[in-house]
């Protein structure tokens, strides 16, 4: 089973891009702490999660600027297997999010999106 599961945007200046957000949508940020600098995370005003805005530097630095769609998977490793069979790229490392792991690519066309696969509790 697969869909959509959250989008966000990596940039060159995030608090820029919260500020253009929580205007025009009327989100509401909460920071992250990445080690020297925040990411966001932005909530509708109900307080639910709607997508990321995230710098470009760290762990995010080899992302491609632009909105990314997280779509879910049954299983990563598969579906990571059949990107490189099919024309597309890894784009980073997998990454964790508590039990749930993630990992952008790039497919045939040159469009990124992640991949996102829900961990078992």
């Amino acid at each position: 089973m697969s869909g959509s599961s959250w989008c966000d945007i990596t940039t060159e200046n995030a608090e820029e891009l919260v500020n253009f957000y929580q205007s025009v949508m009327g989100w509401k940020k909460e920071a992250i702490d990445m080690g020297g600098y925040n990411d966001y995370v932005m909530m509708k005003s109900d307080g639910t999660p709607i997508g990321g805005i995230r710098h470009k530097r760290g762990v995010n630095a080899q992302y491609p600027g632009g909105w990314i769609n997280y779509f879910t998977v049954d299983t990563l490793e598969a579906a990571l297997k059949a990107v490189v069979e099919k024309g597309g790229k890894q784009a980073g490392e997998i990454r964790r999010h508590g039990n749930d792991s993630f990992c952008v690519i790039i497919d045939p066309s040159g469009a990124a999106c992640a991949l996102y696969e829900k961990g078992k509790i």
